[in-house]
């Protein structure tokens, strides 16, 4: 996910409109219970004593949230424009079906997870 995050933060920055889709399939390195107990802490933060930010529950948004996180400032200038021109879906919408997609490689075989594992 980070190494997907930081590609399309350049290509966003560069003025690219970008639409990221399967979002549920992009996957994380790591751990899985450790990954498990991060996401589940992080999105059981509520009510008024608790603070800070949530972590959403669908994976689209968990990977925008990612891409957000690789902008310059995404309150002013250039990083909110930038975040403007991304899209993510879970599934190929009909306005995408037949046309090039780019797919990232992995690098090694490694302990992967896939969003999926984590929401709702």
């Amino acid at each position: 996910m980070g190494r997907l995050a930081s590609f399309v933060a350049k290509e966003l920055l560069k003025g690219e409109e970008i639409a990221i889709v399967n979002c549920s399939d992009v996957v994380i390195t790591g751990n899985k219970k450790y990954l498990k107990d991060e996401f589940y802490q992080k999105r059981n933060r509520f009510g008024s004593s608790q603070k800070g930010p949530k972590q959403h529950k669908t994976s689209e948004k968990i990977v925008k949230r990612a891409v957000r996180g690789m902008l310059p400032n995404h309150r002013m200038g250039r990083g909110k424009e930038a975040f403007k021109r991304i899209k993510c879906y879970n599934k190929i919408p009909k306005e995408f079906e037949g046309k090039e997609f780019i797919k990232l490689k992995q690098d090694k075989k490694r302990k992967t997870n896939k969003i999926k594992e984590f929401t709702k």
